[in-house]
């Protein structure tokens, strides 16, 4: 029993990697945003997201199965330089700007928690904490071995999941309300554009389908191991979906029903906890914690990665290249709780920008996956090429209420 459920654990570790990444407090924020301030309304575009994203990881990482290559290394030698450094240029700016928001949100958090535990009033001390966590980060990519890296993952993972889960049901949610939020629907509001496109951004941010490409390589996963691939893929988006809802629910059963917005990354503490008690907050943070430290890791040791795939070169994480791009970005994460600053408003920015590059990917994964000459037999059919268009539409559709949004804001 414990061999086999080893077995599954070490088959879905890809899929668990994209759980890390993609729950993170950009995910938090976003959705007790849409929960505090539309209820369940915008749990449609949740929904649709997570359905979208199961079918690409799918398509990315069959394609990385049949051909042997991985995404981005695939559009420079198909398409040239230009596009491929458009792509990495906005993945790594996207990545490097979210560490700001995920470190500043992670220690405001922990920070306004603590205060009753302090002397002082003021709670831990948010540049030591930020020094903490990074270091924690740093610490463990030293380690340098892929396997470690997945357990600690599945940790963090297992915390997060778990708090998120025990909280939206002592939040006890309205069944009738999550289902009219299955009703697609137009919602408008302050900020409503911006946080729906920030909400299919974070779910379905081009970078998940990039480093999709990676991890099944990583895997060695061939073509005759797609039902394992499609095994993986259920798992992730399913605990994506659960856990982005949870974390929805539990802000629309204690913000939303009493008029309360999101505003900063305390307001996530400061408003729950007369609603729903302290140990209701405290699990909250403790999978903020988890969320934050589960997708920190995972953003500093994408630009070794990327740079990687870029060049068609082996993933040396030990080298003194990698060690010093991971470590500039450990530092990047530093730059909000040393100067300051407002991250929620910043982290779902950030989200809403990641989608504006997605249909630029899904694009020309469609024009690769369609040449005879690359995937020989398993090229898609009619009907598989129409959803990749109806997806395209769809993230070109949640790309233009980004920039609807991002214009609001401004």
């Amino acid at each position: 029993m414990i061999k086999k459920i080893a077995f599954f654990l070490a088959s879905v570790a890809p899929g668990v990697f994209l759980i890390g990444y993609n729950i993170g407090t950009g995910s938090i924020t976003t959705m007790a945003t849409a929960g505090a301030g539309y209820g369940m309304a915008l749990i449609w575009p949740l929904v649709l997201s997570c359905l979208f994203t199961y079918f690409l990881i799918i398509s990315f990482g069959e394609y990385t199965m049949v051909t042997g290559n991985t995404i981005l290394y695939s559009y420079r030698k198909h398409f040239g330089n230009a596009v491929a450094l458009f792509i990495l240029a906005s993945l790594l700016i996207s990545e490097w700007v979210s560490s700001m928001g995920v470190m500043g949100i992670v220690v405001q958090v922990v920070q306004e928690w603590s205060r009753p535990l302090t002397k002082s009033g003021n709670g831990f001390n948010p540049i030591i904490m930020a020094l903490l966590f990074g270091g924690i980060i740093y610490y463990i990519f030293w380690q340098g071995r892929h396997r470690f890296f997945e357990k600690i993952l599945t940790l963090f993972v297992s915390i997060m999941g778990l708090s998120f889960l025990l909280t939206m049901f002592m939040v006890k949610p309205d069944p009738a309300e999550i289902l009219q939020g299955l009703v697609p629907r137009i919602v408008r509001g302050e900020n409503s554009f911006l946080i729906m496109a920030g909400m299919v951004g974070t779910t379905m941010g081009g970078i998940l389908y990039v480093v999709r490409s990676i991890l099944v390589q990583e895997k060695g996963w061939t073509i005759k191991d797609m039902k394992i691939e499609k095994r993986d893929a259920k798992v992730s988006v399913i605990f994506m979906f659960v856990l982005s809802a949870a974390i929805m629910i539990a802000a629309a059963g204690t913000m939303y029903t009493r008029g309360l917005k999101v505003e900063n990354a305390i307001d996530m503490v400061n408003l729950m906890e007369p609603l729903a008690g302290r140990f209701a907050t405290s699990l909250f943070v403790t999978g903020i914690v988890s969320a934050g430290l589960s997708s920190l890791f995972p953003i500093v040791l994408l630009a070794p990665w990327l740079f990687a795939d870029y060049n068609h070169k082996p993933r040396n994480l030990k080298s003194k290249s990698s060690r010093l791009l991971v470590l500039f970005g450990v530092l990047i994460g530093l730059v909000v709780p040393i100067f300051g600053g407002r991250p929620v408003m910043v982290m779902i920015l950030s989200q809403a920008l990641t989608i504006l590059a997605t249909p630029v990917i899904i694009f020309f994964l469609m024009l690769l996956i369609n040449k005879k000459e690359i995937m020989g037999e398993h090229r898609p059919g009619l009907l598989k090429n129409m959803l990749t268009g109806l997806i395209l539409a769809f993230t070109i559709l949640m790309a233009y209420a980004g920039v609807v949004g991002i214009k609001e804001l401004f």
